[in-house]
């Protein structure tokens, strides 16, 4: 299995500021369209880093070429990060411009890199086409502005969506199916792994910040609920069931490919989206542990895991072929606990969350006896 480069490890290192971004997005904005739009900025900022993960997969990041552009690619995931607070306001064009710098010109570094082997060349010819068309979405949405930014940026997403679950088809080349990818799941596994690692380093990282603000025993007692919290989370995606997906997935064959594209591209965003809204949700809570919980804030708090559990539960069920029963039972749970939490204390509501994701782990924990077994 190809492990995890350093060079690799360095350019997420980038996406730290980004989760942190999307975040303080959120709290400032916490309303169904602030919620929206940060799904939009998570989502484009994903395909970024999971088609550089896919480029990754195929490229040799140890080479001096392909190091210089992950290097580039970093510089433009942090102008991209930077824009965020703005994305929707003056930065706009910022964001747009520098998504479609990345996307184009990764791809055709990849085309040149990837000469003499044409099964190579030809996949990335068929995404080139889609990439500049949904960078050209996202740039006309910025200069339309208002409602239609949101519109197009939404169509973006629904067609590289489109485009990757049928083969980023072009008239005149046909398509690339998924099955005919040479893909080393296992370390596309990694890759993803170390960016739900990434997402819970920066939730403990605002805790921990926040804690450092003004400490207490009241403090302390809410940085302990959402410390815990985010325990729980590592708990249930990383104590057995990591590594053995990634040999379900290194192991799938002819599926490895469709399995991947599934798995990765469109189940860990909600997984890193639960762990944002949860970030906001322990900021929240740490600025002021004995405030009464608002409908946004008992959101944060109970919706956050609910979604990171939703998410992890379709993972195993992808993966797996079963039905997670512990994780679907714990998101009804938080879910109905939302209308309830609002006006209570948040520390009470942080308790309820945290308990249901200790919970969880400890199922899991327990059903993880023996190794070779996964439900």
């Amino acid at each position: 299995m190809e492990q995890t480069t350093s060079m690799e490890l360095f350019f997420d290192l980038v996406f730290i500021f980004t989760t942190t971004q999307l975040a303080h997005y959120l709290i400032a904005h916490p309303d169904w369209r602030g919620a929206a739009r940060t799904a939009l900025l998570l989502a484009l900022v994903w395909l970024v880093w999971i088609y550089t993960a896919w480029g990754t997969n195929w490229l040799r990041p140890d080479q001096a070429p392909v190091r210089a552009l992950l290097i580039a690619l970093m510089l433009g995931s942090l102008l991209l990060s930077a824009a965020i607070p703005e994305a929707f306001a003056g930065s706009g064009l910022v964001f747009a411009l520098v998504y479609m710098t990345v996307q184009v010109g990764r791809t055709v570094f990849a085309l040149w890199a990837v000469q003499g082997q044409p099964w190579l060349v030809d996949g990335f010819q068929k995404t080139l086409p889609w990439f500049a068309a949904t960078s050209l979405l996202v740039l006309l949405g910025v200069v339309v502005g208002g409602n239609a930014q949101e519109a197009l940026w939404t169509v973006a997403i629904v067609v590289e969506v489109i485009g990757l679950s049928t083969g980023f088809p072009v008239p005149g080349l046909g398509r690339s199916p998924a099955e005919r990818w040479m893909v080393e799941g296992g370390h596309l596994a990694e890759r993803c792994q170390a960016f739900i690692l990434i997402a819970l380093g920066e939730s403990i990282l605002v805790t921990g910040s926040t804690l450092a603000q003004h400490l207490d025993l009241t403090m302390s007692g809410a940085f302990v609920l959402a410390f815990a919290g985010s325990v729980a989370l590592w708990w249930v995606y990383f104590a057995r069931s990591a590594p053995a997906a990634a040999k379900v997935i290194a192991d799938a064959g002819e599926r490895t490919g469709s399995l991947g594209r599934l798995a990765f591209n469109y189940l860990h965003p909600v997984m890193v989206a639960g762990i944002i809204v949860t970030s906001a949700g322990d900021e929240q809570l740490l600025r002021q542990p004995g405030a009464r919980a608002t409908t946004a804030a008992a959101l944060f708090t109970l919706g956050g895991p609910a979604l990171f559990l939703a998410g992890h539960a379709a993972y195993k069920a992808v993966l797996w072929r079963t039905l997670p029963t512990s994780r679907i039972t714990a998101v009804v749970i938080l879910l109905a606990l939302v209308p309830i939490g609002v006006g209570l204390r948040a520390t009470v509501a942080a308790c309820a969350a945290a308990a249901l994701a200790v919970t969880v782990a400890v199922i899991l924990t327990d059903r993880f006896r023996s190794p070779a077994t996964e439900r």
